[in-house]
C-alpha cells in the first residue's frame, strides 16, 4: 500500500515534507518516492515540551511500536522510560499490559506516542496508569493527532492531552512549524529550478 501511495503523491506533487512516517518496511521514503522528500522528526520538539512542562517525567509508551519515539523523548528530556504491552485485535478494541511498568517513584508519568487516531490506545494506557497509582503526581499525553474528531473519555480527561500543530485541534502545544519551514527551505536550496515552491 505504501508504494502505492508513494507513487499517487509522485505523480501530484513536486515534493514532500511529512513528519514521521511510519517505515516499518523501508529504510527511507527515497525508496519509494520519485519527488525530492524530507522528514521532520517530532520527538525533540516533544522533549522539549516535556522538559518545559513537567518536572520529574517518566515517559511511557503505550506499545512496542512507540518505543522509538519514546526512547528519543526520553533521552533527550533526561528522563527514565518503559513501554507497556499492547494486543489490538481491531482498530477500537486494544487490550494493554502495564505489567512491565515499573514503580514510577514520585516522577509524573508522560504517555508519548506518535499518533493519536482513535485514541484508543492512549485512552487504555491512561486507565491502566490511573489504576495502578503511577498518576499520583500528574499525567499527560503528547503526540500528534491524525483525526480531528478526537475525544478523550472519561480516563483520558484525567490528563491534558498535549499534540502538535501538524493537524489544528483545540489540543495543539507543540510547534511543528519552525521545523517543517526549515526542511522546505532546504528543499529550496537543493533543487530550486527544478520544485514548484509557490
Amino acid at each position: 500500500m505504501s508504494r502505492q501511495i508513494a507513487q499517487l503523491l509522485s505523480n501530484a506533487f513536486d515534493w514532500q515534507v511529512t513528519v514521521d512516517p511510519h517505515l516499518h518496511r523501508h529504510g527511507s521514503l527515497a525508496e519509494i518516492y520519485r519527488i525530492p522528500t524530507r522528514v521532520v522528526h517530532a520527538a525533540p520538539l516533544t522533549s522539549q515540551w516535556i522538559k518545559t512542562h513537567v518536572s520529574k517525567p517518566f515517559v511511557i509508551g503505550p506499545d512496542s511500536e512507540s518505543e522509538q519515539w519514546v526512547s528519543a523523548a526520553a533521552k533527550d528530556s533526561g528522563a527514565p522510560y518503559a513501554v507497556l504491552e499492547k494486543v489490538r485485535r481491531g482498530d477500537r478494541d486494544v487490550e494493554i499490559s502495564a505489567e512491565s511498568l515499573p514503580d514510577i517513584d514520585g516522577r509524573t508519568p508522560v504517555l508519548v506516542d506518535d499518533i493519536i487516531s482513535s485514541g484508543r490506545t492512549m485512552i487504555e494506557a491512561v486507565r491502566l496508569i490511573v489504576e495502578r497509582g503511577g498518576a499520583q503526581s500528574g499525567l499527560c499525553c503528547c503526540a500528534r493527532l491524525v483525526r480531528r474528531s478526537f475525544r478523550p473519555d472519561s480516563h483520558a480527561r484525567r490528563c491534558p492531552v498535549v499534540t502538535s500543530n501538524s493537524i489544528p485541534h483545540k489540543t495543539n502545544g507543540i510547534d511543528m512549524a519552525e521545523a517543517l519551514a526549515n526542511s522546505i527551505q532546504e528543499l529550496c536550496k537543493l533543487a530550486p529550478a527544478n520544485l514548484n515552491l509557490a
